[in-house]
This record gives C-alpha cells, sequence and structure tokens, in this order.
C-alpha cells in the first residue's frame, strides 16, 4: 500500500495533475462561493471538458473541483451571510457574527486551515482504512439512517441556547415544507395545489439563497444598516499559531465526526456539520458564546465539512455506492471514461485508485496555500458600499435561483423564503434549523416508512444500533431543556431569598 502511496504521490507531483490540482481547486472555491450552485452542480457541469483527458487527469481535476467547492461556500457564508452550500449554513451562525464584530479575517483564516487539516485527515483515513468502514457502512438498515435523520434534527435543541422553543418550531415549518411535492414512496402528488412545478416541492438552494441571503438584505434595509466597516476595523488580524492550538481538539473532533458521517451513503456534509457544532457546543467550556461570534463554532462546521469529502468517497470507491450527490457525478464521469468504481477498481487499476488519494492529500495542500493568499481579498468585501454590496447580492439571488433548473418559479420561491426569513429574524427564530428540517426530512421520511414495510414498526428498537441513536437523540434534545428549567428554578429561589 505504501509503496503504491508513493508511486501515486511522485506521479501527482508533475506538470500536468498539479495543474489540474491547482485549477480545480480554484474553481471549486469560485462555484462553492456562488449561492446556487452547489459541489455536485460545480462537478457535473464540468464533465463534459475532462472527455478528452486521461482518466486519472479527469478525475484528478474532478476531485479537486469537489474539494474547493466544499470549502468554498464558507466564503460568503461568512462574508455576507449568504451559504454558498447547504453545510455552510453551520459556518454562518457564527462566521457572520464574527464578520459583524470586525474579525471576518480571523474566521476566514480558521476556516480555511481548519478544512485543509479535516481534508487532510478524511483523506488518510480513505487511505488506510476504506474496506472495512465501507463495508459497515452499507450494512446500515434503513431504520438506522431514519435513527441518524432524528438525531441530527435532536441538535436544534443547542442551536439557541434559551431560545430551543423557536428553534424547535422553526425545524417544525422546515419539516412541513418538505411534505410539499410527490411522495418518495407511493409517487403521490401531496400539497401541490395542481402548481406543476410544485411537484417536485420547494428546492433548497432556491430556499436556502432565500432565508439568509435575501432575508439579510431585507432586514439591512428595514433597519437602515448602510454603515460601511472601515479597513481598519477588519484590519490584518488574522489567527496566530496559538490560536490555530487552542482549537485541536475541535478540529480533531469534527473531522472524526465529518470523516465519519460522511462514509454513510445519503447522510452528506450538512448532517455531518449540524452534528459536530452540536458535540462541540456542548463539550464547549464557552457553550454560550456560540451563535454569538464562536471561533469554536466555525472550526466544527468546517471540520465537519471538509472531512466529509474523504468519507464519501470511501463507498464510492470501494463498493461503487455513491456516499453524496457529487460522488452520485463522479461515478458517471468514471463510466464515461470506461470505469466502473467497486472493489475489482482495487485490482485492475490500483495505480489510479492511490493516484486519486495521492492528488486529495495534494489538494488539500493547494486549497490551504490559495485560500489563504484569496482570503486577503475576500476580506474586501466586507468594506463594498452597502448599497452596491446588497444589489449584488440580489442579483446573484435571482441568478443563482433562476439557475437551478431555469425556472422563474424559483426565482418567485427565493422572494418567498426571502420574506419568510425576515419575518421570523423580526421575532427572533432561527433559521437554521428551518434548513436542518427540510435536509433531514426527505431522509427520515423515506428510511421510516422502508423500515415498517421491510420489518414492522418495532425494528427501531429490535435493532441495536438504531435504539442507542434514538436514545441518544432523546437525550440529545431533553438535556438543554432539563438545564434550563434548572437554571430558571435557581433564579426563582435566588429572587426570592433577595426578597425576603
Amino acid at each position: 500500500m505504501l509503496e503504491l502511496l508513493l508511486s501515486g504521490i511522485g506521479a501527482t507531483l508533475t506538470w500536468g495533475p498539479l495543474i489540474a490540482i491547482v485549477g480545480g481547486i480554484v474553481l471549486g472555491i469560485m462555484v462553492g462561493a456562488m449561492p446556487g450552485l452547489s459541489p455536485s452542480m460545480g462537478v457535473a457541469l464540468l464533465v463534459p471538458f475532462t472527455y478528452g483527458m486521461s482518466p486519472v487527469l479527469a478525475l484528478i481535476l474532478l476531485v479537486a473541483i469537489y474539494i474547493g467547492a466544499s470549502y468554498g461556500g464558507s466564503i460568503t457564508a461568512i462574508t455576507i451571510n449568504a451559504p454558498g452550500t447547504a453545510s455552510a449554513v453551520v459556518t454562518a451562525i457564527d462566521g457572520y457574527a464574527m464578520t459583524r464584530q470586525g474579525r471576518a479575517a480571523s474566521a476566514l483564516g480558521i476556516s480555511i486551515v481548519v478544512s485543509s487539516v479535516a481534508g487532510i485527515f478524511g483523506t488518510l483515513v480513505l487511505i488506510f482504512f476504506s474496506v472495512p468502514l465501507a463495508a459497515v457502512a452499507v450494512g446500515f438498515h434503513p431504520a438506522e439512517y431514519f435513527a441518524m435523520a432524528v438525531f441530527g434534527l435532536a441538535t436544534i435543541a443547542s442551536l439557541a441556547g434559551a431560545n430551543w422553543l423557536k428553534a424547535f418550531m422553526a425545524a417544525i415549518l422546515g419539516l412541513l415544507i418538505n411534505t410539499v411535492g410527490t411522495d418518495p414512496i407511493s409517487g403521490a402528488e401531496r400539497f401541490t395545489f395542481d402548481v406543476t412545478p410544485l411537484s417536485d416541492g420547494f428546492l433548497l438552494i432556491p430556499a436556502l439563497i432565500g432565508l439568509f441571503a435575501l432575508s439579510e438584505v431585507f432586514a439591512a434595509v428595514e433597519k437602515r444598516r448602510f454603515k460601511v466597516a472601515r479597513l481598519d476595523s477588519v484590519g490584518d488580524k488574522w489567527p496566530t499559531l496559538r490560536d490555530y492550538w487552542a482549537l485541536k481538539f475541535v478540529t480533531l473532533r469534527s473531522s472524526i465526526i465529518g470523516t465519519v458521517i460522511g462514509i454513510f451513503p445519503g447522510a452528506g456534509a450538512t448532517i455531518a456539520s449540524f452534528i459536530s457544532y452540536d458535540f462541540s457546543r456542548r463539550l464547549s467550556k464557552s457553550p454560550e458564546a456560540y451563535g454569538q461570534g464562536s471561533a469554536e463554532g466555525v472550526a466544527a462546521a468546517e471540520g465537519a465539512n471538509s472531512g466529509s469529502v474523504g468519507g464519501a468517497m470511501v463507498p464510492l470507491l470501494t463498493l461503487g455506492i455513491p456516499g453524496s450527490a457529487t460522488t452520485a457525478v463522479l461515478i458517471g464521469a468514471m463510466m464515461i471514461h470506461k470505469l466502473t468504481p467497486g472493489p475489482q477498481l482495487f485490482l485492475s487499476s490500483p495505480e489510479l485508485i492511490y493516484g486519486i488519494f495521492a492528488a486529495m492529500l495534494v489538494a488539500n495542500i493547494v486549497l490551504l496555500v490559495v485560500g489563504l493568499a484569496g482570503s486577503r481579498l475576500w476580506i474586501k468585501v466586507t468594506v463594498v458600499p452597502k448599497k452596491v454590496l446588497f444589489t449584488l447580492i440580489t442579483m446573484m439571488a435571482v441568478v443563482g435561483s433562476f439557475a437551478v433548473r431555469n425556472s422563474m418559479f424559483d426565482v418567485l420561491c427565493c422572494l418567498g423564503f426571502g420574506i419568510l426569513g425576515w419575518v421570523m429574524r423580526r421575532y427572533d427564530y432561527p433559521l437554521a434549523p428551518v434548513i436542518l428540517g427540510m435536509v433531514l426530512g426527505s431522509i427520515a421520511e423515506t428510511n421510516f416508512r422502508r423500515a415498517i414495510m421491510m420489518d414492522g414498526a418495532g425494528v427501531f428498537l429490535s435493532r441495536p444500533v438504531s435504539a442507542t441513536m434514538l436514545a441518544l437523540a432523546i437525550l440529545s434534545f431533553a438535556l438543554p431543556l432539563i438545564t434550563a428549567r434548572r437554571a430558571r428554578r435557581r433564579k426563582a429561589r435566588e429572587e426570592a431569598i433577595q426578597q425576603a
């Protein structure tokens, strides 16, 4: 294995693969940073350009785009609160708060370094443990996938702290929105009211752009927040080595969570980011700082997001099963180049497999270099005149929503979600749980019904893994409520003592 890996690294460090890696990282960052373009869309758009390339070079380019796009969504999430990808929603919670405090440079610096470290960690797991981990992931029953989705939903209790009831209601709203469209099992239409575009439901990208980007514009215009940050207020206060070292445990933990969850087909970076954020908040010495501009929050989200890339590649390369939407596109690209992913590929073309492994290691290092070099340019977004910036955000929202399926209906949906987000902001309802409900709703519903159809309602408790995860979900949701109740009782006792 080591000999093949060293051979792959040697082959990668030549002009052709290096150009493909650098070009793929830059293109990927651009794709991820544009609201409306997901990593899977970016890879799919560039597959036709690889027809004339060798299979190894084509896959190196596409994997580099995947890695770059997974990071790129955090740039706009941090600077303008417009997450380029669904998983970047979690980054925006603390990243944009840091920007509003004049700490955009710190947030961007933490984001790129943690992303690169987590990406390297995920790739190392892919190299050394891919086959046994893939076997475990594929053995999961629909009951386990349902339990995982419920566990992800349980993280809402920690997304809003004392505001847990509003967070819960926002998540319920996301789940209800997800019921619109075609039933995933029976194929019947639900709540479409004979509106043809609604047969596919409300797409995530227009909802994401509207809830976060447009609602921010509407709220700022309402409050007339047109003041431009001065250059010296954002300054060059980049994180020091001591700052990065202080985040070592958060980075390691989030990398592990992202890689492990990324291995399970269909789970994805969004679930990984939410669960990682929830774990980090619970284990933090200062959980009250989360949501207010916590560096740990940014590291927890970005580590899981980037770690999931290596995890998602495990079932793809070892079993030919896509671990995410982007790896599903990569399967198509491999077949175009007459390659069949799976165990046989390790025997027939080991040099290709280890070439991809080596390219992923190099790509994460290139991501670090390009990201640090570009961060000083991206920080300038914070000093663009607000009237210009709001106009640009609105234009990006319209174009990004329209680009999903070339439909003005999606633009109207984006506007509707923007108004919804604006109203929710006015009454202090968190926005992230809505996206969490939309993302996990389909996973929970589909696997719940499949599990019952296969083995009956008792399967969720009869299978040890699903029963354990459901118990952890209940505990995860209940603990913040118990803590809040105890805090209220303690405060009431102290007030009673003071009055006496």
